[in-house]
């Protein structure tokens, strides 16, 4: 039996090479080298293959003569993942999650095989014996699930030949830089055998209209371990976000070919595994005894999601010649763009102030909507004047110092009306898409900066 035959390949300008080099003799790039399969024998059986005799015909086809069938989604028993998958699990798709290390990507997986009672899931594994999965698996459910298999294999060979004997509804891969394809003589984890064991795994997801969930490692960068590539072959993208140190996880949908990617999902880490937070104000507003300065409340949209969100400031005397700017949770090229606009246009003296802000929950927000709440933190705090509890705001701000309106201001006001503010301050531009009378709260409208500030620090 002749040895598949393997080349290496220059991923940024596609010069080809026998053997791995560190630098390539075409574009100068390093470490740009990749081991990619040519040629392969037909006798070997390695990856996914489907039965030549009921191979179809390959034809073209018109937008016409493809029927149109209603989308059918597998329901994954949790609200907070159907959410970010677009309305839950579409049979045949590749979803890639990542994060972390210790952030909750396999727990979340695992709640996920053990909650689908009367679907037949894989996990495959190779980070973790089946003594392991057994006590995760006790710690998150005392109920097991007859349909729920467990195998322990990194071989892509040996998964597949499970997979032909179980015909699971489901498979769990954990995780995708451990799996190695006997096709490539490289070590598992390098880039030529993520994308080898990558391309099989889409080639059996569509063919065989099976679902599969891709664990996958991240960079110390926070980037996706692998080539970026793997982004671009799987249908869903998924991050785990958040502090391992803190209770709560965001998952945010980075790519999705069946839904928006604009959505998150919120859990908090408990002793049991994870809790959907279905009030993500909740964790995102936190509790005091009093009003303090520099606190406001600000309200954002993630998705289809309205949030109110706690944004903290703290203005001091800068103690060194260059005063620090340190956002948590925000831009720091925005932040700097309001410190200018509120020395410029409001005559407030920043240039010898250290500002620190920070969004409460451990959120990164990227909404302009937040822009006023945030510019009145920071006087809030420079001026030691607290902003009441009640009162809440959503407005963009210019680089003219004026209030721009922002997109679905009645969701906005609907949800602070929800948690029983009593104000909220918005800009005049969105004022003719508002129904007043529907509305309880309190609207204030201003047109520019300095008239919010005095009518809120008067």
């Amino acid at each position: 039996m002749s040895k598949t035959k393997t080349l290496f390949f220059c991923q940024s300008c596609g010069y080809e090479s026998a053997k791995w080099l560190g630098k390539c003799p075409s574009c100068r790039s390093w470490n740009s080298f990749a081991e990619e399969v040519v040629v392969k024998n037909e006798s070997t059986k390695n990856e996914w293959h489907t039965d030549s005799s009921k191979s179809k015909m390959i034809k073209p086809k018109t937008l016409g003569e493809i029927e149109s069938a209603r989308e059918v989604r597998i329901d994954s028993a949790d609200k907070e993942l159907n959410r970010v998958l677009g309305g839950g699990i579409v049979p045949g798709s590749l979803v890639l999650i990542g994060g972390e290390p210790g952030i909750g990507k396999s727990t979340l997986m695992l709640q996920l095989g053990l909650s689908l009672k009367k679907t037949k899931v894989l996990y495959v594994t190779g980070e973790e014996s089946e003594q392991q999965i057994k006590m995760r698996a006790e710690r998150l459910t005392t109920k097991t699930s007859e349909n729920f298999f467990i195998l322990t294999e990194t071989n892509t060979k040996n998964i597949f030949l499970a997979i032909t004997q179980l015909e699971p509804q489901l498979v769990v891969i954990d995780s995708i830089q451990t799996l190695h394809s006997s096709l490539l003589d490289s070590v598992a984890g390098s880039i030529g055998q993520v994308r080898q064991c990558a391309g099989e795994l889409m080639k059996f997801a569509k063919e065989t209209n099976t679902p599969v969930f891709l664990v996958g490692h991240i960079t110390k960068d926070g980037m996706l371990a692998g080539p970026k590539v793997l982004e671009h072959m799987v249908d869903t993208v998924l991050q785990f976000e958040g502090d391992r140190h803190l209770a709560y996880r965001i998952l945010r949908t980075t790519k999705n070919r069946f839904g928006s990617t604009s959505e998150i999902g919120i859990y908090e880490m408990q002793g049991h595994g994870l809790r959907e937070v279905s009030n993500p104000s909740e964790i995102l507003i936190s509790q005091k005894d009093g009003p303090l300065s520099g606190a406001t409340i600000g309200a954002t949209i993630e998705g289809n999601r309205p949030l109110l969100i706690e944004i903290q400031s703290l203005v001091s005397v800068a103690s060194y010649g260059t005063p620090q700017r340190t956002p948590n949770g925000f831009d720091q090229k925005r932040l700097n763009m309001l410190l200018a606009v509120l020395e410029k246009r409001c005559g407030f003296r920043l240039g010898t102030q250290d500002v620190f802000i920070n969004m409460a929950g451990g959120i990164y927000v990227e909404d302009p909507a937040i822009d006023l709440a945030l510019c009145a933190s920071i006087i809030s705090s420079m001026e030691e004047i607290p902003v009441s509890e009640k009162i809440c705001f959503a407005a963009e701000v210019g680089l003219g110092g004026e209030l721009r309106a922002v997109n679905r201001i009645e969701q906005r006001i609907a949800e602070a009306e929800k948690l029983g503010f009593e104000k909220i301050y918005i800009s005049k531009f969105s004022q003719k898409s508002i129904d007043l009378k529907k509305t309880k709260i309190e609207i204030h409208t201003f047109g520019k900066l300095n008239e919010a500030f005095n009518h809120l620090f008067r």
